[in-house]
């Protein structure tokens, strides 16, 4: 489903986790970031201020690189991580951590929302019982009426600034961006609900900065043993429909936090023998960061040589001269080509550059190029112009 970003136009963009508390944030943030920060335990508000950590995106294609290449250095592209703390019903009247949680999750660019899908007696529920859709409906329902309490701000702002006939027009436009965007959440809805603003209307919601306009990756916290040996999908079923209905185009991801975070601390050596005893169980954080990163906007493209094999992150409408932006300003401003290969042809071909040339699969392209996701670029460029 394609839709409008509304967020920063950036690539160095972050993912918060939030949830209702003691849902297994903390840990799903130890078992992604392989660090021992943050706090899980069996009591809410365990984490109070947020940790942050930045990520290493799983990438197969890096590895598969890697492996052709040899390469003196690999560098992994990455994602910040930020675990925020637990979510109460009441948090934008003030309950909980009120209002200081939810400035944490304004400083984001994309929500993980992690509900608990499993029962566990001797893992306390603040809602005293598991209900999946309850509880992403709790997040829903106050997410929203922060964002109602900050529109209501601005447009009383802006309707005393009318008074002042500087800048009138852009004030009224202004005003009815906001006054739309409070009809929508009246109604119970996400601002990002709707998906055709205009460019200036884009303009005037960045500017709002809304929780309810941020992309969201919902992860559905299930047992490990409904995750290892059972039907994952069947566990979310009723979350998914929720979804549909109130975040449309969302993705869920089941996955089982106490396996992952299992894993996270394993060895391979470790990971293999299990796999041979219970089966090959893939985990599910390359899909869920992976899903992130499209709500996001951002893909990627690859160098890769001898001397380093290296994955970039950019804005999905990236043109190539942009691309070579992204490794040094020079290279944008002196762009000549890009020599484009896609990884199949370089795996077919084992990396021999004279083989890809006579197959007619090294691609030049020029700066009105957009790069594709995988894309494994070498630019040239002229003189650096001083």
């Amino acid at each position: 489903m394609s839709r409008q970003i509304i967020g920063r136009a950036k690539t160095n963009l972050s993912a918060g986790i939030v949830g209702l508390a003691n849902v297994g944030k903390s840990t799903f943030f130890q078992a992604v970031s392989k660090t021992a920060l943050g706090n899980p335990a069996n009591y809410p508000f365990a984490t109070i201020e947020p940790e942050e950590s930045v990520v290493v995106v799983p990438s197969e294609r890096l590895l598969t690189l890697k492996n052709l290449y040899n390469p003196r250095s690999v560098v992994p592209a990455t994602l910040q991580l930020v675990d925020i703390a637990g979510l109460v019903k009441g948090a934008s009247q003030g309950s909980g951590l009120g209002n200081a949680f939810l400035s944490h999750i304004r400083a984001t660019d994309g929500l993980f929302q992690m509900v608990r899908a499993f029962d566990d007696s001797d893992i306390v529920h603040i809602e005293k019982s598991v209900d999946p859709v309850r509880d992403a409906q709790i997040i829903h329902d106050e997410l929203v009426l922060k964002d109602m309490e900050f529109v209501q701000s601005a447009i009383d702002t802006t309707v005393k600034a009318l008074k002042n006939p500087m800048n009138l027009k852009e004030k009224k436009e202004f005003l009815s961006t906001a006054e739309e965007v409070m009809e929508i959440l009246e109604s119970g809805k996400r601002a990002a609900t709707k998906d055709n603003w205009t460019d200036l209307q884009l303009g005037h919601l960045r500017t709002l900065s809304l929780i309810t306009t941020k992309p969201n990756v919902f992860i559905a916290n299930i047992s490990e043993e409904d995750y290892c040996f059972g039907d994952s999908e069947s566990a979310v079923n009723d979350l998914v429909e929720w979804v549909k209905t109130h975040s449309p185009g969302d993705k869920v991801i089941p996955l089982s936090v106490n396996f992952e975070h299992r894993r996270s601390l394993m060895s391979p050596e470790e990971i293999l023998k299990e796999n041979e005893e219970l089966g090959d169980i893939p985990s599910a954080i390359p899909a869920a960061i992976s899903a992130m990163r499209s709500e996001l906007g951002l893909h990627s493209f690859f160098t890769a040589g001898t001397d380093e094999v290296r994955e970039w992150t950019i804005r999905v409408g990236t043109t190539a001269p942009q691309a070579a932006g992204a490794i040094h300003t020079d290279l944008e401003k002196t762009f000549i080509v890009a020599n484009v290969t896609k990884l199949n042809d370089l795996v077919k071909y084992s990396a021999d550059e004279a083989q890809i040339k006579r197959a007619g699969k090294l691609l030049s392209k020029g700066k009105d190029y957009v790069v594709e996701d995988g894309d494994i670029i070498h630019f040239r460029s002229g003189a650096s112009k001083k």
